[in-house]
């Protein structure tokens, strides 16, 4: 089946969600005389950076994943933000569904770095298509979904910052190694810090007192 076609109408935060949840809403079409009777699909999300402009503070933020501005000629590569699978109940010639895709605030993850980065706007997505129809009269056929299928879509930053803070109300988290979590510990529970915030506040406190010396 070669004429499945693709689009994204929309995209919303998942408030009732387990976790940081985007949903995307996909109108998929086939020729009006097909029935389809499921869609097994894999479908990956890329961000397309260099389909948006940067203000200057979001440039600098921006300089671990892409370098200086004047590197962005050759840097701005699409970076993957999650790829989920979906399976479509049958229908014939149209279709819409969701499309459930969990997020992260992890700042090793480059998606969650991008995002946060950015003071406002729109995200430009890209989303690819592959999998299995089955599809036609009376039984079915099975095809593969042609590799060619993708979609765009401009997604609000205020949407992802939703879906975040609906978890992590004006805060984040970093993930560490075991035996630096180990270590902070130990020099929380010398300096007797009532929490990790006043840990990290100490340290970095100690550092801008150790650079200004220098």
């Amino acid at each position: 089946m070669t004429a499945l076609g693709f689009a994204c109408t929309g995209v919303r935060s998942d408030p009732y969600a387990a976790g940081p949840t985007l949903v995307f809403r996909l109108r998929i079409t086939a020729p009006a005389d097909t029935r389809v009777h499921a869609l097994a699909l894999q479908v990956q999300l890329r961000i397309e950076p260099v389909r948006r402009p940067y203000g200057e503070a979001e440039g600098g933020r921006l300089a671990d994943l892409f370098g200086g501005r004047e590197r962005w000629a050759t840097t701005l590569n699409p970076i993957q933000f999650a790829t989920v699978p979906l399976l479509v109940p049958g229908f014939t010639g149209e279709t819409e569904i969701d499309l459930a895709v969990p997020c992260t605030y992890d700042q090793d993850v480059a998606s969650a770095r991008y995002f946060r980065a950015l003071d406002g706007g729109e995200v430009p997505l890209l989303l690819l298509f592959s999998g299995t129809a089955f599809a036609g009269p009376g039984g079915f056929q099975v095809s593969p979904v042609p590799w060619d299928r993708e979609a765009r879509v401009r997604m609000p930053v205020r949407v992802w910052r939703e879906a975040i803070d609906r978890h992590f109300p004006g805060s984040g988290w970093l993930r560490l190694p075991e035996d630096t979590m180990a270590e902070l510990l130990a020099y929380r529970s010398r300096r007797a810090l009532p929490s990790w915030e006043a840990t990290v506040r100490e340290l970095l406190t100690a550092a801008a007192i150790g650079e200004g010396a220098r």
